[in-house]
């Protein structure tokens, strides 16, 4: 596998926001988000093999480990490593762009769905028959820019409760310095929306710019 970064930090954009958490960033992306925070991941990285990558995160002591990119579903091993790492007994997050079947990794993993908005310049490339291949301890993610995303997402949130996944985790996220924190929440409040707020919260932690974190 090529493998652009393994670090220990807080897990930030999720249900599990503020927990440790192994991050095993793969290299390698379908997409070419407008807000795209990981470019680097794109091409960069170092060849592994699964035995190497379990090395590698073992001295964490941490159960809990994120698979993420870049897009990590478009390398053929990634339903490997994620089964190995559930055979350990670990708690697995894979978080993926939407646009590939979520299916290609066991539905034991906490699949984390960011379905695109408009304003990523990528919504055409949705994949929606993921919806219903949701399990209830899956999450929903949307990335927000403006109000047209926003209506888009409460759309997609819509579409999400009416397919029978209600029970699935919905989380909002303001675009990292395009929109106020404080705007997402007052629309997702104003209209009573069954969302979970979300922040990035490694952005305010760390340096915005900074890797491995």
């Amino acid at each position: 596998m090529r493998v652009n970064e393994i670090f220990y930090s807080l897990q930030g954009e999720s249900s599990y926001a503020g927990w440790p958490c192994v991050f095993i960033r793969l290299t390698g992306c379908n997409l070419r988000c407008s807000y795209c925070d990981t470019q680097y991941a794109y091409a960069a990285g170092e060849a592994m093999s699964i035995g190497d990558i379990l090395s590698a995160i073992r001295p964490f002591a941490c159960n809990l480990v994120e698979i993420t990119g870049g897009e990590p579903l478009i390398q053929d091993e990634t339903p490997a490593l994620a089964a190995s790492l559930l055979d350990d007994g670990n708690i697995v997050l894979v978080e993926t762009n939407g646009s590939i079947d979520i299916n290609r990794v066991q539905p034991r993993c906490i699949r984390i769905v960011d379905f695109k908005c408009p304003s990523s310049g990528e919504a055409d490339s949705n994949d929606y028959s993921n919806i219903d291949r949701l399990q209830l301890h899956d999450e929903v993610k949307c990335v927000i820019g403006n109000r047209r995303d926003y209506e888009f997402a409460r759309t997609l949130l819509q579409r999400v409760r009416d397919n029978g996944k209600g029970g699935s985790t919905v989380l909002f996220s303001p675009v990292f310095g395009k929109l106020a924190p404080r705007v997402l929440a007052g629309w997702i409040l104003d209209d009573r929306l069954p969302v979970r707020f979300n922040l990035p919260l490694h952005k305010y932690i760390w340096n915005p710019e900074q890797r491995g974190v």
